[in-house]
């Protein structure tokens, strides 16, 4: 995209482009040899847990001599594209004996206003003593 030997001038190259100049100029960083053999420490921790997030990677590598903090862990997993397995909500299945409801606006085109309706009965709580005052105004 960008040429830096073209007669164009890198910021103009840059506007065609709509890029930033910050975006032009930036060059990565190399990844240093100490931080290279902590991920390689880490990949090797990770393939012996792969339950282990941050915080339990970061007291195993604590506890072979390894000065590490947990947000430093979690950057090279994130850079590694690893992350810990476990067991995730299964919130798609129904439960059992739940009933389901027919969806009665199936094959119906809603084509004026005020066709269809919607209502939501949950009420809205506002402020200490709220309850109270719900109580009194359903039940007296």
């Amino acid at each position: 995209m960008i040429d830096r030997g073209h007669e164009l001038a890198l910021i103009r190259q840059a506007k065609l482009l709509k890029l930033s100049r910050s975006s032009v100029y930036y060059r990565p960083r190399p990844v240093s040899p100490a931080d290279l053999a902590i991920m390689r420490r880490i990949d090797e921790l990770h393939l012996d847990y792969p339950f282990a997030g941050s915080r339990m990677l970061r007291d195993l590598l604590r506890g072979e001599g390894i000065a590490i903090g947990r947000q430093r862990v979690a950057t090279m997993m994130k850079r590694m594209g690893i992350a810990a397995l476990y067991r995730r909500p299964n919130t798609s299945k129904p439960a059992p004996g739940h009933k389901i409801y027919p969806y009665l606006l199936h094959g119906l085109a809603v084509d004026r206003p005020n066709q269809v309706w919607a209502m939501d009965i949950t009420p809205a709580f506002a402020g200490a003593g709220s309850i109270s005052r719900w109580r009194e105004a359903l039940f007296t």
